[in-house]
């Protein structure tokens, strides 16, 4: 058969899907991560509507070919409306058994199922903890077994390309990419261009990479396990201009945005952690846009540079996890009682103490409220979708600058490393940010406040007649001068909690998506939004009485809450941790009963446990 003639019989067999989640599995140096984004990205540049999900290791060494050791990167793409990453996947990609053992229960009952055969030795079934080989004891009977020799066929296809024998094993996560590739009917241009980019100085290694993934792609081809491939049309999106990206990217970009749109320098002090060093990583590229970064020795001095920076008229934001947030919590509490604009990110991971680094928790929600010493009230808000990162790092800056308050702004691991399309937008249609300076010296007094919102206006230091003092020191009201007066202590309390209450004001009512009034009322906040959503949405095309109640906005709360909370028979709040937000909500509604559901165990919800736990609410 001529290359015409298969063509035409493989065009013959495409199958057309809405949606499909493909997951891709296998040791940290397997380059899965890798493989999963230049999947994510072709579909992306086709049109696809999608969302990702990557599960990196807690371990940074862990032992090869080991359970703890396995990289994971689980893509959702469609012609629909993607919401989620997807609860289990219909083709799981496989390296060696530790990842087939470690992704076993998230593939769909008769998916497809690509191995790595080579990687399946003796030793290596032991290292994964198996005594026997999987795909030889029908425990994956009913699925679509595809035993693909990927080592093997990779060092056959590079056998006389000069390379070692370790940068040809490293390619073979291209020939996985070949043959998914094939499956899903992507071209492979946009990987051929990344790879010569990624690699111009070494054109043998983009020659080798390049053959290897055309090699997978003709092995799918060519064998009959798969016996015709998918496609996913391009989604419905709103006109614009998209680029696919991350979370944390996202928020990066927020900030650069908000700094031009007030005519502010952007300053970032922070400290490495996981999974909020990409927001560092992405400003430190941009110094063109008078972006300053600086990468503390420690999260106490990023936080501290911050609010010098803050203090000298720029926009300063610090970034962090978990730990380092608890670290930063004395300098934030200064930031607070010098009333000084300062964005502090949250880019939560699972706890206590270094606990899960690499996986998504909401547990930092109490800590962010209230985890410092004294009353010392801050805005709180929290991102929802990778893209939306963006918009909700673009409020952080506008807030903290308008109401010269300290601002906590919420993503988690989930969101920060997630990726979704992006529709680009031009900062002249961003909201406008005015900036509490002062340039009037006559009688300025530096804690005198405006009427409306309570905020102070900041005088830039070294501005003649603008002299005032600063400190971590209570002060008179009015004057700034240190106090200890009993009365003006309670004052000053006061008026900085009413300060943080009056930013209700200014933000918008709250949305409800679904009913607007009926059996069952969903609330959640931050990024589980997609779950919720999708679920919430679903259940309601059914027929089921449901509404959602997504916050974004959490202190201060939207005006329109209590009008919200009164409309429905029940209410249910869904959040990964221990039931934090259901306890605020408690603390602020009293008269209503507010029913849990929570998860923590380091993933997001999937969206079958929600529907089957709202169901069984709507049914009592």
């Amino acid at each position: 058969m001529n290359s015409l003639e298969r063509k035409m019989e493989r065009d013959s067999k495409v199958v057309d899907l809405e949606k499909v989640v493909i997951k891709f599995a296998g040791d940290s140096g397997d380059g899965m991560q890798l493989t999963g984004t230049q999947f994510t990205d072709t579909s992306a540049l086709l049109g696809n509507d999608l969302a990702t999900f990557p599960d990196f290791p807690a371990e940074i060494r862990a032992p090869q070919g080991t359970v703890a050791g396995i990289s994971g990167f689980q893509v959702h793409i469609g012609k629909i409306d993607i919401n989620t990453p997807g609860d289990i996947a219909d083709v799981l990609v496989v390296m060696n058994p530790a990842a087939l053992k470690a992704n076993k229960d998230w593939v769909k009952k008769g998916g497809t199922i690509i191995a790595n055969i080579d990687s399946f030795s003796k030793r290596d079934l032991e290292k994964a903890g198996y005594e026997q080989s999987p795909l030889e004891d029908n425990s994956f009977q009913g699925y679509n077994l595809v035993e693909a020799p990927i080592t093997s066929l990779t060092r056959e296809a590079l056998k006389d390309s000069g390379l070692d024998g370790k940068s040809i094993s490293r390619s073979k996560n291209m020939f996985a990419l070949g043959i998914v590739y094939w499956m899903f009917n992507r071209p492979m241009q946009q990987t051929e261009n990344f790879l010569k980019k990624k690699f111009f100085k070494k054109p043998n290694l983009v020659k080798a990479n390049i053959k290897v993934l055309h090699a997978g792609y003709h092995f799918a081809e060519t064998i009959e396990a798969l016996p015709s491939s998918y496609t996913v049309l391009p989604a419905n999106l709103k006109k614009g201009t998209y680029r696919n990206i991350m979370g944390n990217q996202a928020m990066a970009w927020g900030f650069l945005a908000a700094a031009e749109r007030a005519n502010k320098e952007l300053f970032l002090g922070s400290y490495p952690i996981t999974p909020a060093s990409d927001i560092l990583h992405e400003l430190a590229k941009h110094k063109n846009f008078g972006v300053k970064t600086f990468q503390a020795e420690d999260e106490i001095a990023g936080i501290c540079a911050a609010i010098g920076s803050s203090f000298a008229g720029n926009l300063a934001i610090t970034t962090t996890s978990g730990p380092g947030f608890a670290l930063k919590g004395e300098a934030l509490g200064l930031a607070i009682m010098a009333e000084l604009p300062l964005v502090v990110v949250d880019v939560q991971r699972g706890g206590p103490s270094t606990g899960l680094p690499t996986k998504t928790e909401q547990s930092d929600l109490m800590q962010a409220l209230y985890g410092r010493n004294g009353e010392s009230p801050a805005v709180v808000i929290a991102a929802s979708t990778p893209a939306n990162c963006f918009d909700w790092a673009y409020m952080a800056s506008k807030i903290t600058l308008e109401h010269n308050t300290p601002v906590v702004l919420l993503s988690d691991g989930f969101l920060g490393n997630g990726a979704e399309p992006w529709r680009i937008k031009s900062t002249h249609d961003m909201p406008e940010i005015k900036a509490n300076i002062t340039t009037a010296t006559e009688d300025y007094q530096p804690y005198m406040r405006d009427e409306k919102t309570l905020a102070r206006s900041l005088a830039i230091p070294g501005t003649k007649g603008l002299e005032h003092r600063l400190g971590g020191l209570e002060k008179e009201d009015v004057s700034g001068n240190v106090s200890y007066d009993p009365e003006n202590h309670q004052k000053m309390c006061n008026l900085r909690a009413e300060k943080v209450a009056r930013v209700t004001n200014h933000i918008p009512k709250q949305e409800v998506y679904g009913k607007q009034e009926g059996d069952l009322l969903v609330i959640g906040w931050g990024g589980t939004f997609g779950h919720l959503y999708s679920t919430v949405d679903a259940l309601e095309r059914a027929g089921y009485s449901i509404g959602l109640c997504q916050f974004n906005y959490i202190n201060p709360l939207p005006k329109n809450t209590t009008d919200i909370l009164a409309k429905y028979k029940k209410i249910v709040v869904c959040e990964l941790n221990s039931g934090q937000f259901a306890n605020y909500l408690r603390m602020n509604f009293q008269e209503y009963h507010f029913e849990k559901y929570n998860k923590i165990q380091g993933f997001p919800f999937t969206t079958t446990e929600l529907e089957e736990h709202f169901k069984s609410l709507l049914k009592k």
